[in-house]
């Protein structure tokens, strides 16, 4: 039976989905603590960097349009070697660190609606319970996770674009609009930083990769997935920033960091405007989980598909990859022991690296691609740099989360060595 063939407005809430996945409600509070009056600026300097590393995804996605996406663009540029095998283990774990953001988000809202026993453990017993009960539906049903996903997209999308309107009706006679004012911004270099610190809210457009062989008329629908996608949620989240920092007092927000948007919704609209946001923020970061357990566990088949990682990855258990439950326990692990600052940072590290590598890829392969070289090089340049001012401006105030980035790139690149060692003896003895 053919597949269906996924139609350009498919594509683009795709790309949507991925990134105002739990993204947005879980790092908002980050952004306005590290960035202050200057937060627009800081999902804009974040936004751009996505939106020039989707012109690499364009040209990629046309030349190699396979499931693996990320994964194949690697393998294309660098060949299966120690690096490229190194750097989709990054994604594989980038893609947990995700799920632990999205899951931290889950635990940080519920409270409000439903408190059970005190406000940490609450936090525990609701991040659990999520991540278990995604894994189950995974385990239950393809097609249910698709659906949660298909309806969820709207719905928070509905709710957010209803914040807006409000939230800038609201401005007019908001006594807290002079803190968008320049003299409240941070450094650039903090701005930077706030922006890297959040870029995981953008990270999400990349899985439109994994859809590019079914994208109907792809030479013409491809490009503009990408584009439109990247596009609307720069604007939407530049216009939740501002409505956010013009509608609340910093203290307001440092004291709600981890669940701002739904206090951000209390002047307009009073206790129901908070109980809507927190409804919004623990269906998009539920659906969120579902969909990234499970292009995390594809992730991990198309690795080991490649032999970059042990050909066991590849079984099933329970008719679904293997990857699959293990993605799901490293997740459990994440998200109770890091906080929301350490698992954000690890995860912007993670997807700025990766970012850049895909960069290096469509500027090496530009002839091929019949693309532009000087953009993907720039993408390269500024993931980069990006990276590294992300990296020295927390090794001072988030010294745990810049160790945990290290440590998991150290993990990626020893478990390759060792993985391709084994695999030269094995290949020896036969």
């Amino acid at each position: 039976m053919p597949n269906k063939k996924i139609s350009l407005k498919e594509a683009v809430s795709i790309g949507i989905g991925g990134m105002v996945g739990g993204g947005i409600f879980a790092v908002l509070g980050l952004a306005v603590s590290l960035a202050k009056g200057g937060t627009p600026m800081a999902f804009l300097f974040a936004g751009a960097i996505a939106l020039i590393t989707s012109y690499s995804y364009i040209k990629l996605s046309l030349k190699f349009p396979d499931r693996g996406g990320t994964v194949k663009f690697i393998n294309q540029g660098f060949g299966k070697t120690v690096f490229s095998g190194s750097i989709n283990n990054l994604l594989w774990i980038s893609y947990i660190i995700m799920l632990s953001l999205y899951a931290s988000a889950f635990g940080s809202y519920a409270p409000n609606l439903f408190e059970l026993v005190s406000p940490d453990i609450d936090f525990h017993i609701y991040t659990t319970s999520i991540i278990i009960l995604a894994t189950f539906i995974n385990y239950y049903s393809i097609k249910v996770v698709g659906k949660i996903e298909a309806y969820a997209v709207v719905i928070k999308l509905i709710i957010l674009m209803g914040f807006i309107v409000i939230g800038i009706y609201g401005l007019f006679s908001s006594s807290h609009l002079q803190q968008l004012s320049v003299e409240n911004w941070k450094t650039p270099l903090q701005l930077i930083t706030g922006g890297m610190v959040i870029f995981v809210a953008y990270e999400g457009f990349e899985l439109i990769a994994n859809a590019a062989p079914d994208i109907h008329n792809p030479n013409k629908n491809t490009p503009k997935a990408y584009l439109y996608s990247v596009l609307f949620v720069i604007l939407l989240y530049l216009t939740i920033a501002i409505v956010t920092v013009g509608s609340l007092p910093f203290e307001v927000i440092a004291n709600a960091e981890d669940y701002v948007l739904a206090e951000a919704a209390k002047p307009m609209l009073g206790a129901i405007g908070f109980k809507i946001i927190t409804v919004a923020a623990l269906i998009s970061t539920f659906s969120a989980i579902n969909a990234s357990l499970y292009g995390g566990s594809r992730v991990s088949f198309e690795i080991a598909e490649d032999d970059e990682l042990p050909h066991h990855l590849t079984s099933k258990l329970w008719n679904q990859p293997i990857g699959l439950l293990i993605t799901a326990i490293a997740t459990l692990t994440f998200a109770n022991v890091l906080n929301l600052e350490s698992i954000s940072t690890a995860g912007s590290v993670g997807f700025l690296l990766i970012f850049a590598m895909v960069n290096y890829v469509g500027y090496k392969l530009h002839k091929d691609v019949q693309g532009n070289k000087f953009i993907p090089y720039l993408g390269f340049i500024m993931c980069l740099l990006a990276c590294i001012i992300l990296i020295s401006q927390q090794y001072q105030s988030n010294f745990i989360g810049v160790m945990v980035s290290f440590a998991i790139i150290a993990l990626c690149f020893i478990a390759e060595v060792i993985y391709k060692q084994n695999r030269k003896k094995q290949n020896k003895k036969h």
